[in-house]
């Protein structure tokens, strides 16, 4: 128990102190993780081979974040994707496969070691993949939503992998030899299966039916059997049975899977898919989230633990090729097909770089292999050395793709619109907030000119009818042509709070004499408006907070009346502290590190509070 405590002291320990620090860098959560393995693992050796075993069990991130997608893709959004799918996706997987199938028969491979080592290369990493376009909000992006369709199809072409691979097996294998030459070998691992296989000693045609069977009992399972469970629980009306149900859901399915030789991460993701439509949808997605995230902080820390720097130290130079020649081969195959499919500049870039390393399928691929005798236990050490490898160099491929996609020119970015309105109200950012006004403003007969900077939300205006124009609000020529200089009125509602500062800066100092009206995200943005100059400052969700905290008093025995005085009683003590406190906001420095304004902040709430029992002792002494 003690040693268990220590082993987890040192895994949540080496990651707080480095993913907040290469998070700070710009370097990205995984690479920090990466690294965290690295220090505790080969470097200080704090963790030693436990980490294989801690690895087994941290993939149930990987299994859990593939059930989570599965949940956000209904099988007619898979439909949808078919072009990408079949197209992008199939095709990356069929050439990659057989491109390095072909380097590997060249070295000198069997045909059938070799295709195993092309359908383990083909892969890619899903988890680092989908974490880092995440964090940087590059998933919706053209070249975000095709990376995640090959990735997609990557991911359920592991199925007939795993169907295959059995089939592959021979008595003889190809043992690489540390001088890099190819030696033939007995096998004798042909067989090996855990206790728990449901295929031990089965002809590969009867493996391959097996798992198709337990493929099949998943859907079966998901589309008839998981909806009665979760009703069942619900009646509990217990949170923590929620938490167990979707626990015993993914474990059980991961267990089914490893007992056919399958990846339980495929087998979570078609439950996902089949559950996407059920109304527990939500109740799975926020009870497995956490579980998700840190589980996957822990496999990453694990694949840097479990680097081999022996074997690199002692063939350093071969295993280093191996690793560049792989992502070099699929580099090239994924910048061809991203042409093919007529993705450009930044797009084409993230497509080939996101995907270009080997993933961690690969490992189980790898495992799978070496269990049904496709693949020596020489050849399977250094093929897993590779994949750790490139999942280490991905999160630098991606600062790569930031320093190109900053050099490089905006020629393929849809150009802005010539604006040829010009309107007494300029409305700048058309999100939820900026529909509401513009329609407000429209309808009590005002003009007005709506400039967004999503091209996707103004050809969406323009099919209801909306007039919009495409452009970034914040360019001082868009803005006069959309009359600036004699508009009475701006909004500001960009989502962006830098962007929106800059734009209430500009419209200030050009012209001192326009009323402005600027959207706020929080009460720190508030002061950042006040300092930029608007007029009104409107918090995005203050009103409706407001309202929603109105109708709590009325069902809590006030009337409408008395919960109406408290409301407003709130409204303009809460606007007379933001005005004083924004005088003693000091930009840059977080506001609970200013002693004078917590001060200041306590004692307004104090007379807030004060404010609301005397009037609501006024009331009382009124009733009676």
């Amino acid at each position: 128990m003690e040693n268990f405590l220590l082993q987890a002291t040192i895994y949540l320990g080496a990651a707080v102190i480095a993913v907040p620090f290469a998070a700070r860098l710009g370097l990205g959560s995984v690479l920090g993780y990466l690294l965290a393995g690295i220090v505790i693992g080969p470097v200080t050796g704090l963790v030693g081979t436990e980490a294989q075993d801690i690895q087994h069990f941290a993939e149930f991130g990987v299994v859990m974040m593939l059930f989570l997608i599965g949940l956000e893709l209904e099988p007619r959004a898979l439909w949808d994707m078919r072009k990408r799918l079949i197209g992008l996706g199939g095709m990356q997987v069929l050439l990659t496969m057989l491109a390095i199938m072909g380097i590997s028969i060249a070295m000198g491979y069997d045909w059938t070691i070799s295709l195993a080592i092309g359908m383990i290369f083909a892969l890619s990493s899903t988890a680092i993949v989908l974490q880092t376009l995440t964090e940087k909000k590059l998933m919706q992006t053209g070249g975000g939503r095709s990376t995640f369709s090959v990735l997609l199809t990557q991911d359920i072409s592991v199925i007939p992998m795993l169907a295959l691979l059995p089939l592959l097996a021979t008595p003889v294998l190809l043992r690489l030899a540390p001088d890099g030459s190819v030696q033939r070998v007995a096998d004798d691992t042909h067989g090996t299966h855990g206790s728990m296989s449901l295929v031990d000693g089965l002809p590969g045609w009867g493996v391959t039916l097996v798992t198709l069977g337990a493929v099949i009992a998943i859907i079966l399972v998901g589309i008839f059997l998981i909806r009665p469970l979760f009703r069942y629980i619900h009646h509990a009306r217990l949170r923590e049975m929620y938490t167990a149900f979707a626990l015993l859901l993914v474990v059980s399915i991961a267990v089914l899977m490893g007992m056919v030789g399958l990846s339980p991460a495929l087998g979570t993701f078609l439950a996902g898919v089949v559950l996407a439509n059920s109304e527990f949808r939500h109740e799975l997605e926020s009870d497995l989230e956490p579980f998700k995230g840190l589980l996957l902080g822990l496999f990453f820390i694990t694949v840097g633990a479990g680097i081999n720097f022996d074997l690199l130290f002692a063939e350093p130079l071969y295993i280093l090729a191996l690793t560049l020649g792989v992502m070099l081969t699929k580099g090239v195959i994924l910048y061809g097909l991203g042409r093919a499919f007529q993705l450009k500049g930044k797009d084409q870039w993230l497509f080939t770089l996101g995907l270009a390393q080997a993933g961690e399928f690969g490992f189980v691929l790898v495992s799978f292999s070496s269990q049904q005798g496709v693949l020596s236990d020489g050849l399977a050490g250094r093929l897993l050395l590779v994949i750790a490898l490139s999942m280490l160099i991905t999160p630098l491929l991606f600062i790569l793709y930031e320093l190109l996609s900053r050099r490089m020119s905006e020629p393929d970015d849809p150009e802005h619109d010539e604006v040829d309105e010009k309107g007494t109200v300029i409305i700048a950012g058309i999100g939820r907030f900026g529909q509401i006004v513009n329609r407000l403003v429209q309808s009590a007969g005002f003009s007005t000119v709506v400039i967004d900077s999503n091209l996707q939300t103004v050809q969406m205006m323009r099919k209801f009818g909306f007039r919009g124009f495409f452009g970034d609000p914040t360019r001082p020529d868009l803005l006069s042509a959309a009359g600036f200089e004699e508009a009475k009125v701006l909004v500001v509602a960009i989502d962006d709070k830098a962007s929106a500062n800059k734009l209430v800066a500009y419209a200030r100092k050009t012209r001192p004499d326009l009323h402005i009206v600027a959207r706020a995200r929080d009460r720190v943005h508030v002061y950042e408006l006040y300092a930029a100059g608007a007029n009104d400052i409107v918090r995005e969700m203050f009103d409706s907070s407001l309202r929603a905290g109105r109708y709590a008093l009325e069902n809590l025995g006030l009337s409408e009346f008395e919960a109406a005085e408290a409301e407003q009683t709130f409204y303009q003590h809460d606007r007379k502290a933001m005005r004083e406190l924004a005088s003693l906001w000091k930009p840059g420095i977080p506001v609970a590190d200013l002693p004078d304004y917590v001060e200041r902040s306590r004692a307004l709430n104090n007379d807030l509070e004060t404010a609301l029992a005397t009037r609501q002792q006024a009331n009382e002494n009124k009733k009676s």
